[in-house]
């Protein structure tokens, strides 16, 4: 029985964000930078400590709502004025999650300038609000080619000439006494700011339950999943699968959770994945399965480092592996791939094939019974799962359904609706 487990919430949050600045080098801690910025300035300001860890939680995930690596790239780089789509559904996300809807209101504003407020400006909301609103400006702002201590000038002449127009002119004081220090720049500069903000920020000392890790889970497969409608119930259907057949092998209501958890988290790394090879109308060249192939790649590395979810990383990342060591990207044997692993790639490969893709429709029930059944007989995959799963498969498809649409239609409803 794989033993009870809860994770670090600073360690896990971390993660997330770096999850989802994976894509680029120049997006790379872009969240971790922001949020580092945006909780000394709220230091300085005296905030009280829920008020520091809500900034904290806004500017660690503050880019939820831009789904695509297109997008992320287009705001940072600021090659686009449309930054309201992005926002609202950053803010629709985080009023998902219970641990982040009390911020939801500073991510929803965090690009809305000083003069645009129209509620009283000392309110939380409005002056925590420009708080991530400079940090965001700021780190974008930075040239990452550049040592840092060669430009801060520079970045402090910026800040003052949008002091009472952008920004608020006291945050702007702020953050100019904080500036001064070397300290403050090389930290925000340094490649250690993870193990920084882990060990000295807001929650080094808070510990979230299996439940909870489920509450996370749930929000980061509805971002990889809401990256293209083709996707859009794929997680939420691998995790009611791979559930299902844990429960039909035998694992305790425990490990069926932390399935649930894998398979929410599965594709994780795709979110290094453009949206162009996702949404291909057709089969892919050989060098666009070579990007595709480091998405399991990336969901071993962002999970392996959330201590306690070490068994879960190989649950989630293994799921193209092969039990004939011909899978990607790890090329493990059969006798190096678990039970849940083996599980995980049975319930992708099932969710799959019944789901429409951008080259084909969903594949009727016999041509994926023949397909799972091919799969066992060459020693692909496990046949003693697809057995199982093949005994079971109307229950299982119901099942999956349900769920899948159930995720759909959050999606159409809620992320993706205009305030």
């Amino acid at each position: 029985m794989y033993p009870k487990i809860s994770v670090n919430l600073g360690n896990l949050v971390l993660s997330l964000s770096d999850a989802l600045d994976l894509a680029f080098s120049s997006l790379a801690m872009h969240q971790q930078r922001t949020a580092f910025i945006a909780w000394e300035l709220g230091k300085r300001a005296k905030l009280e400590g829920n008020r520091i860890e809500n900034v904290f939680l806004a500017s660690l995930l503050h880019d939820i709502g831009a789904l695509s690596i297109e997008e992320k790239k287009s705001l940072h780089d600021n090659e686009t004025s449309e930054v309201e789509q992005h926002c609202i559904r950053g803010k629709n996300l985080f009023k998902s999650n219970p641990w982040l809807a009390p911020c939801a209101d500073l991510v929803r504003y965090h690009h809305r300038g000083w003069v645009m407020w129209k509620e009283p400006r000392d309110t939380p909301k409005v002056f925590d609000s420009q708080l991530l609103f400079l940090a965001d400006y700021l780190e974008r702002q930075i040239d990452r080619k550049t040592y840092i201590l060669h430009q801060d000038e520079v970045l402090c002449s910026r800040l003052k000439e949008l002091a009472g127009k952008q920004i608020s002119s006291e945050i702007v004081d702020l953050f100019l006494e904080i500036s001064r220090r070397e300290e403050f720049w090389l930290d925000l500069a340094s490649p250690r700011l993870y193990s920084l903000l882990l060990n000295h920020g807001p929650f080094q000392i808070i510990e979230v339950d299996i439940n909870n890790i489920v509450i996370f889970a749930k929000l980061l497969g509805m971002i990889v999943d809401f990256k293209s409608p083709f996707t859009a119930a794929h997680s939420s259907g691998v995790a009611q699968c791979s559930m299902l057949l844990a429960e039909m092998v035998g694992m305790s209501d425990s490990e069926v959770k932390l399935m649930e958890v894998a398979g929410l988290l599965h594709d994780l790394g795709k979110l290094v994945v453009p949206n162009s090879i996702l949404e291909k109308p057709a089969g892919l060249t050989q060098m666009e399965m070579a990007v595709m192939k480091q998405h399991t790649y990336h969901t071993f590395s962002i999970l392996s480092t959330i201590a306690g979810l070490q068994m879960i990383a190989e649950w989630a990342a293994y799921h193209h592996e092969r039990l004939d060591g011909k899978g990607y990207p790890f090329k493990r044997e059969a006798h190096e791939i678990n039970l849940g692993a083996r599980i995980m790639a049975v319930s992708d490969i099932f969710t799959a094939l019944a789901e429409d893709r951008p080259y084909r429709r969903g594949m009727e029930t016999t041509r994926i019974k023949t397909i799972l059944q091919e799969q066992a007989s060459r020693g692909i995959q496990d046949p003693r799962i697809i057995k199982l799963l093949l005994e079971n498969f109307e229950e299982v498809r119901k099942a999956v359904t349900e769920r899948q649409e159930q995720a759909r239609y959050y999606y159409q409803t809620e992320v993706e609706k205009s305030e």
